[in-house]
């Protein structure tokens, strides 16, 4: 869900107005999704705290990205935790959903820096919201301590104390100080100057590869197409729910909604490969016979 100026307060509004739950209310909400996938269980262990998920986008309020798509990402980080939480762990809600809110904004923050990817590491994310603070506490350090740190001794004491590598400090100070230019800039203030896009080599599909490539394709999905109404309707079924979703159905559910075993559904299922293959193996031959 999309927050726009209004949406946001109203959201902010009803969060600060949330229920507080103690511990063993918050058990039974989580056992209740976890086991039933009770989503009224659900929605109120998510709405408690949304207040949490507020906090915690507004701490990151300073690098520039509108506070409502702050907020939706701390959202987002919030139904992730709610989603992964094992209330068998012994570990309050909030303290789990404090690492997913986190991750989800600091992702966020990273993407919309800038239109080059920063990096999604551990060590990059340590880097990018911690370089800056360090630096300067270092800074400070050395010169109570009268000292003078050049560039690579700056760099040194800057990878030592976050754990990471001087290349990796040196990537992100550049990344952190530089702007993004228009590949349309010119590479020279000459009129004719040649703009930096020229120089970027087209890695793209070439138009007759593109075309050769949609007829492949169209002709495999009419092999397919085919191939599926040989089967019959349990068995295109079962390939569907298996083969052809994007969450793939498990043999268990499957034969509890069409009341088979799941050995059974295991058995249809592999009839039914091979009625596809017999069909495809058939058109090849008759598309190969064709050519000749």
């Amino acid at each position: 869900m999309a927050f726009d100026g209004q949406a946001d307060q109203k959201f902010s509004r009803r969060a600060m107005k949330a229920e507080l739950l103690d511990a063993e209310t918050e058990a039974q909400l989580a056992y209740a999704w976890r086991d039933q996938r009770d989503e009224e269980a659900l929605h109120r262990l998510i709405t408690a705290y949304m207040r949490l998920a507020i906090s915690m986008a507004s701490k990151f309020k300073r690098y520039g990205a509108p506070m409502n798509d702050l907020i939706q990402e701390a959202n987002l980080g919030l139904m992730k935790a709610a989603e992964k939480f094992d209330p068998d762990r012994g570990v309050r809600f909030s303290t789990y959903a404090v690492w997913w809110i986190k991750a989800s904004v600091q992702d966020y923050v990273m993407r919309n820096w800038s239109m080059v990817r920063t990096g999604s590491t551990s060590a990059q994310k340590a880097l990018f919201f911690n370089m800056r603070r360090v630096q300067a506490q270092i800074e400070r350090e050395a010169a109570a301590a009268g000292e003078q740190l050049d560039s690579h001794q700056l760099k040194q004491r800057i990878a030592i104390e976050i754990g990471v590598s001087e290349n990796d400090v040196e990537t992100m100070q550049g990344r952190l100080s530089g702007s993004d230019f228009s590949l349309n800039a010119t590479q020279s203030s000459e009129d004719e100057g040649r703009e930096w896009i020229d120089t970027i080599e087209d890695t793209g599909e070439q138009a007759d590869a593109a075309v050769e490539h949609a007829h492949d394709t169209e002709q495999l999905r009419e092999w397919l197409l085919n191939a599926m109404s040989a089967l019959n309707e349990r068995e295109r079924y079962i390939v569907q729910e298996r083969k052809l979703r994007d969450d793939s159905r498990t043999l268990e559910s499957l034969g509890q909604e069409l009341g088979l075993s799941k050995e059974r559904v295991r058995q249809l299922e592999v009839a039914a490969f091979q009625k596809m293959r017999k069909n495809l193996e058939t058109q090849s031959r008759e598309v190969h016979h064709f050519l000749m």
